[in-house]
């Protein structure tokens, strides 16, 4: 199986659970779900005349729209390759859950590597039982995807960025409606926006939630 890869790079996990923890991030390209938000929206298109070799895909120097095809096999290669030291993977996006996980999670979980997804929770998250599910559920998003049932109940954890009430509001209807009562629940400002960072504050101890602040957009990093 191929995975379509826009960046490979190792550095600090700066959201949620896994804060601070050395990782190697793989994103995946392709992303329909239109967060007007994102950071990311170079992933969104899949077109085959920014396909590129490998080579070209590592050795980017800013955000493109390029990607390149990987098998696991592949990807594990080239993590040996460049002498990556991190033990933990994080498969983003994009929107990952387009595809099969499986493949590529249980290639490295097999030579000691622990990993994680971070998904919107729009699509099957299909991957293997030791991998740590991140969802940050997109809601009312221009592409039209609903939050699935099935990717709730197999999160490990709910990540959910917030500038408004009404961002809350549609999360605590989200938990109520797929009756999600254990699983950590973070709160994430949008854009590091002062309102939102207050209020993503004040709904976290209303509400005994945690909060994730991007560390890695606060000290610069990748």
């Amino acid at each position: 199986m191929n995975y379509k890869i826009n960046e490979l790079f190792e550095t600090i996990q700066g959201e949620g659970s896994f804060t601070g923890q050395p990782s190697i991030f793989i994103r995946l390209q392709g992303c329909p779900v239109g967060c007007s938000w994102c950071d990311t929206k170079h992933t969104w298109d899949i077109e085959l005349k920014d396909q590129v070799t490998p080579d070209v895909m590592f050795n980017k120097t800013a955000e493109t729209v390029q990607w390149s095809n990987f098998t696991a096999e592949d990807i594990l290669a080239l993590v040996k390759d460049k002498q990556f030291r991190a033990k933990h993977i994080v498969i983003t996006g994009g929107e990952p859950c387009m595809v099969d996980l499986t493949p590529l999670c249980e290639t490295f979980e097999q030579q000691g590597y622990s990993t994680q997804i971070e998904t919107s929770g729009t699509f099957e998250v299909v991957t293997t039982e030791k991998c740590w599910v991140t969802v940050s559920p997109k809601i009312n998003m221009r592409g039209g995807y609903e939050v699935l049932a099935s990717a709730m109940l197999r999160a490990n954890e709910i990540k959910h960025p917030v500038a408004t009430e009404q961002h809350v509001d549609d999360l605590k209807a989200l938990l109520a409606k797929h009756h999600i009562e254990n699983t950590p629940i973070y709160l994430q400002p949008i854009s590091q926006k002062q309102r939102a960072t207050e209020l993503a504050i004040e709904t976290c101890i209303a509400n005994n939630w945690r909060l994730s602040v991007q560390v890695h957009k606060y000290i610069g990093i990748e």
